[in-house]
């Protein structure tokens, strides 16, 4: 079995060397390579391959269920860019902000149906690979969508929030490693068992970002903590406070929502979230569904040592400090 770092060298030399884009137009397929030399940690698709590695050798139909699923999830990154009105991805201009809006909405347009020539390159179990991944892009869109409309509410419920945050991220997390093992040739319960140690690996891995966008160290983050707080967002810690808070914290958490983004209205509101117990009930619910991810793996009907890459990722990715 290869390590995550060892599979994320293999795909990102393959991945940007083979991008599947024509020269022309230039003004559509620039911006496309623009995007995609800026790097990332490709998470998703080196997921998928190491799924695939659980059950056979890495093949050509996992190299382009890793490609797809890899250009799907830039195609979001760029729309959500647009409608976040986001200067910056990856410290860089985001697309739009650089190339203008139509090569924004064009270039995701035209990244998602590239994402699906990929996929059509799949031979083993292409029914289910083509199902699951139709699902989950249906997913992601109705998360985008419900984070959208959460701007506008002041009803949000930590059931919805979750849900949110399930369908927006954690979907393609688990829908890369069900890929994966499919074109690995999975039998029985094993690839809904990973989809699953996906799923709940993702929504911890939000919650933790909710806490380190509040409590994390400054310059480890690399940019101003407390960015949720200043735009207002809905997340797992304002609505555990307003949850959890007296009459007067209300009255202290409402009047800080309508205060403008500053560095007081962050420390006041960060004392409200311990003072509720919304950062302890935040970590609770991070620690049971990390402990929910890891218990999937280990239902896995693989031997432990060949889970070993998976479970060290994981550990990775949720015991973080940026």
């Amino acid at each position: 079995m290869q390590s995550f770092s060892d599979l994320t060298g293999s795909f990102e030399s393959r991945f940007t060397s083979s991008l599947p884009f024509p020269d022309q137009p230039t003004a559509l397929y620039e911006p496309c390579s623009y995007l995609l030399h800026l790097g990332g940690k490709r998470v998703r698709p080196v997921l998928c391959l190491m799924a695939c590695e659980l059950f056979d050798a890495i093949g050509d139909d996992a190299w382009y269920a890793a490609n797809a699923i890899e250009l799907f999830h830039n195609f979001t990154l760029i729309h959500d860019d647009i409608m976040d009105k986001a200067p910056l991805r990856r410290g860089q201009p985001t697309l739009h902000h650089k190339y203008g809006m139509t090569a924004g909405i064009l270039c995701g347009d035209v990244m998602c149906i590239y994402a699906y020539e990929q996929l059509a390159h799949v031979r083993k179990n292409l029914p289910q690979v083509i199902q699951l991944f139709n699902k989950t892009a249906i997913e992601v869109c109705e998360g985008q969508q419900m984070d959208m409309d959460f701007e506008t509410r002041n009803d949000v419920s930590i059931e919805e929030y979750l849900t949110m945050i399930t369908l927006k991220t954690s979907v393609l997390l688990a829908c890369s490693l069900k890929i994966g093992a499919l074109t690995g040739g999975a039998l029985g319960d094993n690839a809904r068992k990973l989809y699953d140690f996906g799923k709940n690996m993702g929504i911890a891995f939000q919650l933790q970002d909710d806490l380190l966008d509040a409590f994390g160290d400054t310059a480890k983050l690399g940019k101003q903590n407390g960015g949720d707080i200043r735009a207002n967002k809905k997340t797992y810690l304002l609505l555990k406070a307003q949850e959890n808070a007296t009459g007067d914290q209300k009255a202290q958490i409402a009047q800080l929502l309508a205060t403008d983004a500053g560095n007081q209205k962050v420390a006041d509101m960060l004392a409200l979230y311990t003072a509720t117990g919304a950062d302890k009930a935040c970590r609770d619910a991070m620690t049971h569904y990390a402990d929910l991810a890891f218990a999937n793996l280990e239902d896995v009907a693989i031997p432990t040592v060949r889970k070993e890459p998976l479970r060290e990722l994981a550990r990775y990715l949720l015991v973080r400090d940026k």
